[in-house]
């Protein structure tokens, strides 16, 4: 008897073009549907039902988005047949869930944008991320949205922390529209640069002005989080050898790269 299943599942963003599918491109779900009909899991890619709580851009990565899933496997090689799809793709959790549960319906999603501190002040990036609580008009900091009324969002919290070599900032709320963390970013950014008073960003937040904004680059955003009503009932206890192994590769590469870039930045 088929059971639908929802997964707890990470990726590294800067090895596939986003979540969708797209035709020539490699993308999260094209793979996890080949992977998925390759390893019986489902038997087609219809029959998967595959559907996720966020769709991440090209760049952005994930330490626990999550997916529903249709599957006719046992609990027992469930996840572990999720973990031989790719090693770029690591299932760390699942649970069954009703046949017509919607998994973007999540309780709370967070992010967590990685900036390099440079030239930056952490106590002025900390006084533009306090006016982004409670309902917010969110029309300056998403894309596609109508102009013509208010569209309001709830954002429970963006807080700033200082770590060695950069900032770190957290954004929670409910949901997101698309391009919301980056341009966050982009407007935080903005005030610490001097170009955008605090009091004319509380007037975009209530919807008293408009805000020009870019996208801050999306190699430094992870989803960090996505939350239900529910605990995870079964874990993935890997890595698996294939996974370790190409975690000890990434960091070796990125250990020779940041040697290198060393020794030709000094004469």
């Amino acid at each position: 008897m088929p059971v639908r299943w929802l997964v707890r599942f990470g990726y590294d963003g800067h090895l596939f073009a986003g979540w969708a599918r797209q035709p020539g491109l490699r993308t999260v779900e094209g793979e996890l549907l080949r992977g998925l009909v390759r390893l019986g899991v489902a038997s087609s890619p219809d029959a998967a039902e595959l559907a996720v709580a966020s769709r991440t851009d090209r760049g952005v990565s994930a330490r626990a988005n999550a997916f529903a899933v249709t599957t006719g496997l046992s609990s027992g090689v469930f996840l572990r047949s999720l973990n031989g799809i790719s090693t770029e793709i690591t299932c760390t959790a699942a649970v069954p869930v009703a046949d017509d549960f919607r998994v973007r319906r999540a309780l709370r999603r967070t992010y967590r944008y990685f900036e390099p501190l440079g030239e930056h002040d952490p106590v002025r990036w900390e006084r533009a991320a306090r006016l982004f609580c409670g309902s917010v008009d969110i029309r300056s900091f998403g894309r596609g949205l109508p102009a013509g009324a208010p569209v309001e969002r709830t954002i429970e919290s963006v807080a700033v922390t200082v770590t060695e070599g950069g900032l770190v900032v957290e954004v929670r709320a409910p949901s997101f529209v698309w391009g919301m963390v980056r341009k966050i970013i982009a407007a935080i950014r903005e005030h610490d640069a001097g170009r955008l008073p605090l009091t004319r960003l509380e007037a975009a937040l209530k919807g008293r002005t408009r805000l020009t904004l870019p996208l801050a680059e999306p190699e430094g955003l992870v989803l960090w989080d996505v939350e239900y009503p529910f605990p995870w009932t079964l874990r993935w206890n890997g890595p698996n050898r294939h996974q370790l192994a190409r975690a000890r590769s990434q960091v070796e590469s990125l250990w020779v790269r940041s040697e290198v870039m060393k020794a030709l930045a000094i004469p």
